[in-house]
């Protein structure tokens, strides 16, 4: 498994074909689920497996995992990074089920075919049959990702703007006061200073949302992988990307009362400035044709001015 994970790619032997290496990749995941079944049913109750019989098996459960595991290693980090993560996650699902399966096999009784080895081989089949919904290229696999961090942002945003509705108490669903008795406590209620606030920290998640919408739709739109330099800016998007989400969460946890304006603003800080990158990113980039540049010009200064105003709401605490 550790040889999936952090090896490298082999560069060079001889002309990358991406056609060729999703066939051969797509084969090798066949095999190998083919090879789980006929494992699990060589143990599913009696007569007994012959130590021969078992001795073949397991060569080629071995070699079926060695070859999708070499067959990872053909993929070159020039075809993009965020590509090949998608493939290496695939194929480390694929040996962890495996060795999963057989340890389940080892542990279990072997007269009968027990649950927990239904569970197993069918997480086997499942991981196998993830290759051919995986991205065919980094244009794709970089299409997926923003997506995914999209999501992750408008439950974020949607989850902040329910508890920030007026005069609701944001620990509403996960306080009751007869146990607790923590109502009238103003730890669980946001003051009118807090709200003015949290109006602009909750501009800055709009925009957040707004960025990764526009720039998932300029990957869709321009978005190529025909060259070493747009497979590499595709990268450089995600990578930048992937941030947002998690300085998201950062913003929204801290605006939860009892509110600490300080660690509010470092938060909505590190936000900033980590849309302003995206945006400064996609600009640069070939999927930022001049159809796009105002969009990019309207988010830069939508993030400015509710990071502006965060510092003036907070100017007294520095």
């Amino acid at each position: 498994l550790s040889a999936v994970t952090e090896g490298e790619p082999g560069e060079g032997r001889e002309p990358f074909e991406l056609p060729r290496f999703w066939d051969t990749l797509g084969q090798t995941f066949k095999v190998t689920s083919q090879e789980a079944t006929k494992l699990s049913l060589a143990f599913s109750g009696s007569p007994l497996t012959s130590a021969e019989d078992c001795q073949k098996l397991s060569e080629d459960v071995q070699n079926a995992i060695l070859a999708v595991a070499t067959v990872y290693y053909w993929l070159p980090k020039g075809q993009g990074t965020t590509l090949r993560k998608r493939v290496r996650d695939a194929a480390t699902e694929v040996v962890e089920g495996m060795i999963q399966l057989t340890e389940t096999i080892l542990s279990s009784p072997l007269e009968s075919l027990s649950q927990e080895q239904l569970i197993s081989t069918g997480g086997v089949w499942e991981a196998c049959e993830q290759v051919s919904s995986l991205p065919r290229d980094n244009q794709a696999a970089v299409v997926s990702a923003l997506a995914a961090c999209l999501g992750v942002v408008k439950d974020a945003l949607e989850e902040m703007e329910h508890a920030l509705v007026e005069g609701q108490d944001p620990y509403s669903d996960i306080m009751e006061d007869e146990e607790l008795g923590f109502r009238g406590n103003r730890d669980t209620y946001w003051s009118e200073a807090d709200r003015k606030l949290l109006s602009s920290c909750l501009g800055l998640m709009k925009a957040s949302k707004a960025c990764l919408k526009k720039v998932l739709g300029a990957v869709k739109s321009h978005g190529k992988a025909d060259s070493p330099e747009q497979i590499a800016q595709l990268d450089d998007l995600a990578d930048i990307a992937n941030e947002i989400s998690p300085s998201v969460d950062e913003l929204a946890l801290s605006m939860y009362p009892p509110v600490n304006q300080l660690a509010v603003r470092l938060n909505a800080a590190k936000l900033a400035s980590v849309l302003k990158k995206v945006l400064e990113i996609t600009k640069t980039s070939h999927v930022c044709p001049p159809s796009e540049e105002g969009w990019v010009q309207f988010l830069t200064d939508a993030v400015d001015h509710n990071m502006n105003k965060i510092k003036n709401f907070t100017q007294g605490q520095l």
